[in-house]
């Protein structure tokens, strides 16, 4: 099979059909193998149904349904465990993406071996203050965070080798930096392409100003996982050995001055100095059993690869 096609949807049911008949047009015309895939990620209104009737007609369309709304992130898992597809490609319901932009994105993968190519929206079709302006800064903080250099990570539009979306773990909120997870695992050919953006046709937005609060948080917790989720103690530890010695040379101060210099005459009890120590020498402390803790979780997960293999020899 050539294309895979994934897509999410929260309470599309007006665009679905117009989005199916245009992505047939377009597999068929290019004379491309393919399968579409509908996660329905908990939708109240007659989503389910449509792909139902779609399926009906088309053999190519498969569906999955969640119980209840899981989020993004858990429906592209699901949609990219199923996929069979050579080269996976992801869109939004909403017809903001546009399928002619797949034949390009299938080539970038197949013929110019990219491992992952990311669409770009350079002319948008959104509001200013609600998502233009806050996209701008969060593309900017993620570039300069991740080292991925992308104009739009979080752009529905991407194509990928199969290798790997079978090989990364989407969870979470993570779909956001799926290139930078890809990167993590090793596949760093990282293609970037402009694609078109249209203005929705049906329905409104299912994401507020709540998702960049989350996508910056989000952010911080894959720079961390990114650069210590595989030595946790590097970080801990440092920052606890940081805070320890700070507590002792107060200590070592204190001792001194109580007992040959006594500048003060006062209780050792009675001085900032004996609080600084103390709170500091505790916090090290703590941070050197947490870095503990996260050596020995790690050392003891079970059915997680560890790494990924390039090449074997006569095994």
């Amino acid at each position: 099979m050539n294309i895979s096609v994934v897509i999410p949807l929260l309470n599309e049911q007006e665009s679905l059909v117009e989005l199916h008949d245009w992505i047939a047009k377009v597999m068929q015309s290019n004379r491309f193998s393919y399968e579409i895939i509908f996660i329905d990620d908990g939708s109240t209104d007659d989503s389910w149904q449509t792909i139902e009737a779609l399926s009906q007609k088309n053999s190519n369309i498969k569906g999955i349904r969640f119980l209840r709304n899981f989020g993004k992130s858990q429906a592209l898992h699901a949609g990219f465990e199923k996929a069979q597809g050579d080269v996976v490609i992801t869109m939004d319901a909403d017809l903001q993406d546009n399928p002619e932009e797949i034949p390009e994105l299938y080539s970038m993968i197949a013929n110019d071996k990219f491992d992952l190519v990311s669409g770009w929206k350079k002319k948008r079709y959104d509001s200013l203050l609600s998502k233009n302006m806050p996209s701008k800064l969060f593309n900017w903080a993620a570039r300069k965070t991740s080292g991925v250099k992308l104009h739009d990570f979080n752009c529905g539009l991407k194509a990928y080798n199969k290798n790997v979306v079978k090989n990364i773990d989407v969870h979470g909120e993570m779909h956001r930096y799926i290139p930078v997870l890809s990167k993590n695992a090793g596949f760093s050919n990282i293609g970037e392409k402009v694609v078109l953006h249209q203005a929705r046709k049906y329905g409104t937005t299912k994401f507020g100003m709540n998702r960049f609060v989350h996508g910056f948080l989000d952010l911080l917790t894959i720079w961390f996982i990114s650069r210590f989720g595989r030595r946790p103690m590097h970080f801990f530890g440092a920052l606890g050995a940081i805070m320890f010695f700070i507590g002792f040379a107060f200590t070592l101060y204190l001792g001194i001055d109580k007992l040959f210099l006594n500048t003060t005459g006062r209780l050792i009890t009675q001085r900032p100095q004996f609080y600084i120590a103390l709170s500091t020498m505790i916090i090290g402390t703590q941070f050197f059993i947490a870095g503990f803790l996260g050596e020995i979780i790690l050392r003891t997960k079970e059915g997680k690869k560890r790494y990924l293999i390039k090449d074997e020899l006569n095994l």
